[in-house]
């Protein structure tokens, strides 16, 4: 080991809630010393690079909730940080589209929740406007929402590390170090990575699909677990991409937290499609046959994960028959545009998300910071995390001691 280096804020994970909490200390503290680590070899490799690059709207959160307040103070600021810094980014808007007339009803509660959140300038809209913004889809209503967008979300992490080390010259990345050990001593926290061991006065840790056990490394008593759900995405070939002009979106089942599958103009000019979502046998297992012993071991031995389980089976073999079936996964994409086919979609990229789940079963759909002494734990960031990024990273900041 070398010896101890020495920061005054030291955050651990590359990813964009982590980065985006040590560019804002940057900002409040410039002459503070901050360092990241990242146990990669790059910035933003797992959640932050591998979802839908979606600037959210805000339009679906519980009014009152850190999510509901985060993503619309967020969005703003993540807007406004894009156009400074040239980051690649659209205003595209989104619709949320119901198919059925029970949708429908859902889809009223979904607009009222809207306008409870101040979201911007959504409208319900019929059959015949849907139409004419998305001539290929299919639905008896829908809910315009103009403030959606799309965005690169790791040239956002790296322009935030980019501005960290220029505001200090003794700021510093270190990249491919894991951390392994996290003990206090004379009101200083003692961090040990696979390289080396540093001090810091503070630590914020930004772990992501291992923020759990990175809190237990510190002894922090926590009665959930992170569960992995992986996503898998289809891409539209060059013959069919002009079946989408902006995100569209189904009405999401209100028993989950996800979203369901849904169509992506992405920054690249790719158009995407998804994601499902399947329980994971590894945490960062990005294949179908992905497998982790530990991982496996600990999720499945878990007894809200066995609760969880059993009160939603009949949902996870439908969602895993999809995951194993191209054809399946289509007509689930059929639902909104009847007239795709088999062969104008693609197999592409997948992505873990980082699923809290209680001891009951629950799935924990809200933000949860723990600060302890000297030591904060963001233990679960789920979708809008990233678009709310810099708004969280305020929230993180206005908590430490």
């Amino acid at each position: 080991m070398e010896q101890d280096q020495f920061f005054d804020y030291l955050i651990v994970g590359g990813g964009i809630v982590g980065a985006a909490t040590a560019y804002k200390l940057s900002e409040k503290y410039p002459e503070k010393s901050i360092a990241l680590v990242e146990k990669e070899g790059g910035l933003g490799m797992h959640q932050t690079g591998r979802n839908s690059g979606v600037i959210h709207s805000g339009i679906y959160y519980r009014p009152g909730s850190l999510k509901a307040e985060n993503c619309r103070i967020g969005r703003e600021q993540l807007v406004a940080f894009a156009r400074k810094y040239d980051i690649p980014h659209k205003i595209c808007g989104k619709i949320i589209v119901a198919t059925s007339e029970q949708e429908s009803l859902v889809l009223d509660r979904i607009f009222q929740n809207g306008l409870d959140n101040k979201t911007p300038g959504i409208e319900c809209i019929d059959r015949d406007e849907i139409s004419r913004r998305e001539p290929y889809i299919k639905g008896v209503k829908a809910i315009w929402v103009p403030s959606a967008g799309i965005i690169d979300y790791v040239e956002v992490v790296k322009t935030f590390v980019r501005l960290l080390l220029e505001k200090n010259s003794v700021n510093h990345l270190f990249l491919d170090e894991k951390v392994i050990g996290l003990h206090r001593e004379n009101n200083l926290v003692q961090v040990k990575t696979s390289k080396q061991s540093i001090t810091s006065k503070e630590v914020i840790v930004c772990g992501g699909l291992f923020s759990d056990r990175l809190a237990r490394l510190d002894k922090v008593n926590l009665k959930m677990q992170i569960v992995g759900f992986r996503g898998d995405y289809y891409e539209l070939k060059p013959n069919a991409k002009h079946k989408v002009n902006n995100l569209v979106y189904p009405v999401p089942d209100p028993r989950y937290p996800f979203l369901g599958v849904h169509y992506t103009p992405m920054v690249g000019g790719e158009v995407e499609c998804g994601p499902n979502a399947v329980f994971t046998f590894k945490r960062e297992g990005y294949r179908r046959t992905s497998f982790n012993l530990k991982d496996s071991l600990e999720a499945l031995t878990y007894k809200g994960t066995i609760r969880l389980f059993a009160k939603n089976w009949k949902k996870g073999i439908e969602e895993y028959r999809r995951a194993f079936s191209k054809k399946l996964f289509v007509k689930e994409l059929q639902k909104m545009m009847p007239s795709i086919k088999e062969d104008e979609v693609k197999a592409t990229r997948s992505g873990v998300r980082a699923q809290a789940v209680g001891e009951n079963g629950e799935m924990i759909d809200d933000f949860k910071i723990i600060h302890t002494e000297g030591v904060t734990h963001v233990i679960n960031a789920p979708s809008p995390a990233a678009t709310a990024c810099l708004a969280v990273a305020d929230e993180i900041i206005a908590g430490l001691s």
